[in-house]
């Protein structure tokens, strides 16, 4: 029997654009990560825009969740929509990918949250995020009849910027007896929750993914690496990537390894590449792999999020992944 992947945070709709470093320096906020912003500030900066913007479906578990049903595996999602269009494009769109829609949260006084995905010519990406409905999922929603059934939970950095939420999902899923991962999403979650971090991650955590930033906001070391150690005393894995260098990532009780990237042919647009290795790696969990390639399967899938503009690859890539995989 299959076991079943729950993703919880925030569904998003995407809307991806391509702008010059400049139209960054317009903005409030830094270059690259992710900052809420208000419907108003939201919508002003989109009337900056010059050219198309593409709509997709988003949300870093969400997008975990999405890739992973695209690899077989039995998964749903936690989180809340407007019972508006993009909410409807939002539910029809996962179910279309294989995902149970039966978790989906709704409330009708809201909109969908929206995220605006500015690249910039170096291919990085600067989010700034209108959580609208996700950010008013209440804590005292979330029951056990939630995590009836499922075997791993998977939870975004992002819903640490609620922190009573946060608690009660995590609370939630262990005493459900699922394994829980979380994939710290972005250095501004690591600073702002750093005082609560360590405890959430002991008490409720199995494995913990960072990126380079995210490591060195946790340690304050401008060494990506000097997380790996204190992550590991943390979780039962801790992984910490380093883009196209590879991924050093480490289990309870053995030493850590190093997995390569794989070379991408082109680099477009890095929004996604996270969520998507994250689905790579924990459908080799799930599958019973050892972390070495569990970890080669997360690298698989961000390779290939890496090199088109948002986080829905292209049938022709989920073929080379499915080939890759044996799947």
């Amino acid at each position: 029997m299959k076991r079943k992947l729950l993703g919880i945070g925030s569904p998003i709709v995407d809307l991806l654009a391509r702008v010059e470093d400049d139209f960054i320096d317009k903005i409030p906020g830094e270059k690259g990560g992710m900052e809420l912003v208000s419907a108003e500030e939201m919508s002003s900066i989109i009337k900056m825009l010059e050219g198309d913007t593409v709509k997709a479906c988003g949300g870093s578990a969400a997008n975990t969740t999405f890739a992973a049903a695209r690899l077989g595996v039995a998964a749903s999602f936690l989180g809340q929509l407007g019972k508006d269009l993009d909410g409807e494009f939002y539910t029809k769109s996962f179910v279309a990918h294989g995902g149970d829609d039966s978790r989906f949260k709704y409330i009708s006084s809201v909109h969908t949250a929206r995220c605006l995905s500015l690249v910039t010519p170096d291919s990085e990406r600067t989010m700034r995020t209108d959580l609208g409905a996700a950010a008013l999922l209440d804590p005292e929603s979330i029951s056990a009849e939630d995590f009836r059934g499922i075997d791993f939970v998977h939870v975004e950095g992002y819903l640490l910027f609620n922190p009573e939420l946060a608690l009660k999902v995590l609370q939630s899923a262990k005493e459900a007896g699922c394994e829980v991962s979380l994939d710290l999403g972005a250095f501004e979650v690591v600073r702002s929750g750093r005082d609560r971090l360590d405890e959430l991650l002991r008490n409720y955590v199995d494995y913990v993914f960072a990126n380079e930033d995210e490591s060195k906001a946790f340690t304050g070391s401008e060494d990506p690496l000097a997380g790996l150690e204190p992550l590991g005393r943390l979780c039962k894995v801790a992984v910490v990537k380093l883009g196209a260098k590879g991924v050093w990532a480490v289990e309870e009780g053995s030493a850590p390894i190093f997995v390569p990237a794989y070379k991408a042919d082109k680099v477009v647009d890095t929004t996604g590449t996270g969520d998507y290795w994250a689905a790579g790696f924990i459908w080799g969990i799930l599958e019973g792999k050892s972390l070495a390639a569990a970890v080669k399967a997360g690298a698989l899938l961000g390779c290939e999020a890496v090199q088109q503009l948002g986080a829905d690859l292209e049938d022709a890539a989920w073929e080379r992944i499915h080939k890759a995989l044996e799947l």
